[in-house]
């Protein structure tokens, strides 16, 4: 079994997750009444999806 010869410091092990943060979420806004949406969604607000409404709010 592989064993570490040497202790992995903290600027090491940090270094190695510097790509494991959380990427923010990017909402856009809705063409009828200007709510932030997830992109490819229905708008909660006014059930509208690509100049349609597909839900009765």
């Amino acid at each position: 079994m592989a064993v570490p010869k040497r202790k992995t410091s903290k600027s090491k092990r940090d270094k190695r997750r510097s790509h494991d943060a959380l990427a923010p979420q990017f909402g856009s806004t809705c063409a009828q009444c200007g709510a932030t949406i997830m992109p490819h969604r229905v708008c909660k607000e006014c059930g509208y999806y690509k100049g349609r409404q597909v839900l009765s709010v």
